[in-house]
């Protein structure tokens, strides 16, 4: 049998582990990129999976005053595509950590869920 020494030792290295895997699916997630677009592709938005914006381009074909508000709409349209991937992939990212510690899935991990 163990002594609560040991247990309370074991559980502090389990810790320990946890918060370091964490930091690394952090640093993963930063560097993973996702696209959203919009109108067609006349707009792209590059993220990172933590949801980071990396990028924005607009097809020249949209840089006319009279199209302002459609392009402030597909700016703001791409922007939730690559948001919404973003979340997709750091939940497919966290799914892979939590199976890799034994966790049951739907396990909210602090800081990551």
């Amino acid at each position: 049998m163990k002594s609560m020494e040991e247990m309370m030792a074991a559980a502090q290295k389990a810790a320990e582990t946890i918060q370091t895997q964490m930091a690394d699916m952090q640093g993963r997630l930063d560097a993973l990129e996702v696209e959203g677009a919009s109108g067609g592709g006349l707009v792209r938005v590059r993220a990172s999976a933590r949801g980071r914006i990396l990028g924005v381009t607009i097809d020249d074909s949209l840089l006319k005053p009279e199209e302002k508000q459609m392009l402030e709409d597909l700016v703001a349209a791409a922007i939730n595509d690559a948001r919404e991937r973003a979340d997709r992939v750091s939940g497919e990212e966290l799914q892979k950590l939590q199976s890799g510690m034994g966790l049951p899935p739907g396990f909210n991990l602090p800081g990551l869920g």
